[in-house]
């Protein structure tokens, strides 16, 4: 295993209904497909050795006997194949049948585990031939092996630290506690599901819903096969529908068809937000099984996005820009009812930052009902200030309605140059956050003088790189934009520009988009831009990239590198991918003082850098050993 991830499947197989050897050939032919695409978790549907829908046939002795030596041959053809499968069969135990799951590896039946919720309701009457499981388990001789009998068992992974698995059968999903809770409370961090849900219309969402959701729920990898197409069409057909999910994600999914649905488990990213969390107690009574199983580096098939922080279906990201700006906007306005605040001030640029901080203040106007025009756009223009992005400023606050105030900066950064002795053709540090800072004391003041309040107009990806002047634009009152990544920020302007209440609004959002990302601190160079932030830091999508896997799921470096290389393959070459984590890592670590002090902001994502929200980190934090092993790759 490389990184955490492994690869697993789930697999409707052809059968026959009653036809043991035939359907045992076709189980064989995919646990030997699957072994050779370097599967280690293998899952197959509910009661697939004999077939889903034998009906009172289960109570053959005939077919029990020719299921139970099925799975013995099946054991034998695999005792040197490196998965773990699970395979359904019923079973007979103590005078009663049970509907099970065998649990095999390498040539071992480490346990069959019987369903716990047997349905009668509708189609179904499984009660008719299958008693539910006993509440303990005991060992019980079956296919030539001792094994264990019973569902309270988990299974760890000896030779992969964190993976330990947990099985429930079809009903048990539907329950109104499923298995599964009390599996994933006992250390199970991949559930396995051996189901045979009939196809009806409008069930494949719900089914898909139940999976999806329990995944999130316990933060567990969900591997759910069902049965499929040989079944009796009797009364019922079956779909095979089988998938595969992950906190809350659907990795890979397939209907009305046989074979092997395919996608790799990131266990590292499950167990670390399990140890993030503090909701799983366990009172360790289930009883462990361990197995094992040789790892190879698992190459990757799932999708990777190289946005992680923007949903990638159009329909999907509107809904998602919409809510995040309305949580935004809800923020300020509490923020201004508490302060009793009527107005805001904005220091607007021209640039995608106080546009947005500009959107969100209207909105927040809007919500209390005051007038657009309390809210006061300030356009500073500086040494580095473009006609372009001053004429984007005052178009912008023009169709939105807001007051507009110019006050140059030249004169003010002049006086202080010389009252502290700074030559203006020096163009270092001193010379851009003087700069930085002379806009926010007007701003300031010009809200003291307003009864205002100064909102934010920084970003969450420009504090994680502290591309931000301390005590400059990195102070505010409230920071409406300290919750969303640079990348979000485009499209959240891109949203309002689709939605805009006016086309002169959406083309004037729509040239802001299409200017370079700058903080217009050096001067322009014949009118155009001369300092552009992604040729100095680094393009945001890549940070935005390192920000999310770093720091959401505390990947490894080299893990985010694999990563970055897998989901930006053919846009940015290694070099550079390994040059620009090599920066994040650097100014992270180094800039967190600036983080440690950040002016209240909403939180409207899953990650938050606030010290008082989600990221508590020392300011003088060593980054030797993350460097360390990028240097190492």
């Amino acid at each position: 295993m490389k990184d955490g991830f492994i690869k697993v499947a789930a697999a409707t197989p052809a059968i026959r209904v009653a036809d043991c050897e035939y359907n045992k050939a076709n189980i064989l032919a995919l646990i030997k497909s699957a072994a050779e695409q370097n599967v280690k978790l293998l899952v197959f549907p509910e009661l697939c050795i004999t077939g889903y829908t034998c009906a009172d046939l289960f109570m053959q002795d005939t077919l029990l006997t020719a299921a139970q030596n099925a799975l013995r041959s099946l054991l034998a053809a695999t005792y040197e194949t490196d998965i773990l499968f699970a395979v359904g069969l019923p079973v007979g135990h103590q005078g009663k049948l049970f509907n099970c799951a065998a649990i095999c590896c390498r040539g071992e039946l480490l346990a069959l585990v019987p369903k716990r919720n047997i349905p009668d309701y509708g189609e179904f009457y499984e009660s008719r031939w299958f008693a539910a499981c006993p509440e303990a388990g005991e060992m019980k001789s079956f296919a030539g092996r001792e094994t264990y009998f019973g569902a309270d068992v988990v299974f760890p992974c000896q030779t992969i630290d964190g993976l330990s698995l947990g099985v429930e059968i079809c009903e048990d999903l539907w329950a109104p506690v499923p298995p599964s809770s009390t599996l994933a409370a006992e250390g199970a961090a991949l559930i396995f599901n051996l189901s045979a849900s009939d196809e009806l219309a409008c069930k494949a969402r719900y089914r898909e819903s139940l999976v999806v959701g329990q995944s999130a729920r316990l933060i567990c990898g969900y591997i759910f096969s069902s049965a499929g197409s040989g079944e009796s069409t009797t009364d019922m057909v079956f779909s095979g529908h089988d998938m595969i999910a992950e906190n809350g994600i659907l990795l890979n999914s397939s209907r009305f068809e046989t074979g092997l649905v395919i996608s790799e488990i990131d266990v590292d990213r499950l167990c670390f937000e399990r140890r993030r969390l503090n909701s799983f107690e366990s009172s360790c009574s289930y009883k462990k099984l361990p197995f094992t199983l040789n790892m190879k580096d698992t190459e990757l098939s799932r999708f990777i996005s190289p946005t992680p922080f923007v949903p990638e279906d159009s329909s999907t990201r509107s809904e998602r820009c919409d809510e995040i700006f309305t949580i935004a906007a809800m923020g300020l306005k509490k923020r201004m009812e508490h302060t009793c605040s009527k107005q805001l001030v904005v220091g607007v640029s021209g640039g995608l930052d106080s546009t947005l901080a500009m959107l969100i203040s209207a909105k927040a106007l809007d919500l209390l009902s005051l007038p657009r025009a309390n809210l006061i756009a300030v356009t500073m223009p500086g040494f580095g200030t473009t006609a372009r992005t001053k004429g984007n400023a005052e178009r912008l606050a023009e169709e939105l309605g807001a007051t507009l105030r110019t006050v140059s900066i030249a004169a003010a950064v002049r006086q202080h140059f010389a009252d502290i002795g700074h030559d203006e053709a020096d163009h270092s540090v001193v010379y851009e956050n003087a700069q930085a800072r002379e806009r926010t004391q007007v701003l300031m003041d010009i809200a003291n003088g307003s009864g205002a309040l100064v909102v934010g107009t920084g970003d969450m990806s420009e504090l994680a790189l502290g591309w931000a002047t301390y005590n400059g634009d990195h102070m505010s009152m409230y920071g409406v934009n300290a919750g969303i990544p640079k990348t979000l920020v485009r499209h959240l302007v891109a949203f309002c520009a689709d939605t805009a209440e006016s086309s002169a609004l959406s083309v004037v959002l729509r040239d802001i988009l299409a200017t370079p990302v700058s903080p217009e601190l050096l001067p322009a160079e014949n009118g155009d831009i001369s300092q552009k932030t992604e040729e100095l830091v680094g393009p945001y999508e890549l940070h935005d990239f390192f920000l999310y896997y770093l720091v959401r799921w505390g990947c490894e470096p080299q893990k985010v590198f694999r990563l970055a290389k897998y989901a930006f393959n053919g846009e940015y070459d290694d070099k550079t991918i390994l040059h620009w984590l090599k920066t994040f890592v650097r100014r992270f670590f180094s800039q967190q003082y600036k983080r440690s002090c950040l002016p209240d902001g909403p939180k409207v994502g899953t990650l938050s850098l606030s010290p008082r929200g989600d990221w508590r980190m020392p300011s003088d934090a060593v980054a030797d050993i993350w460097l360390k092993q990028l240097d190492s790759l």
